[in-house]
């Protein structure tokens, strides 16, 4: 495995459990909390809401496919 997909790995892992923003690239961007993850970036969140706007819609869990994305970030800063 390269050491960039060992760094994103590890990034991910770190999120785990934790509260993600994804966005997509057709601009939808759901904000849920990260359960797992694989080698594509496959990404499962529960508890995850569409956020259009300043609307939000809830969307319980949801999958979304590694390559309709186009960022994660995670909500919550993990202690140092």
């Amino acid at each position: 495995m390269s050491r960039c997909l060992e760094t994103v790995g590890e990034e991910m892992k770190k999120a785990l459990n934790k509260t993600v923003l994804v966005k997509l690239r057709n601009g939808v961007e759901l904000r849920g909390r990260l359960r797992g993850f694989d080698l594509h970036l496959n990404v499962l969140l529960d508890d995850a809401e569409e956020l259009i706007d300043k609307d939000v819609i809830k969307r319980g869990l949801v999958l979304i496919r590694g390559d309709t994305i186009v960022l994660i970030s995670p909500l919550e800063v993990p202690p140092s």
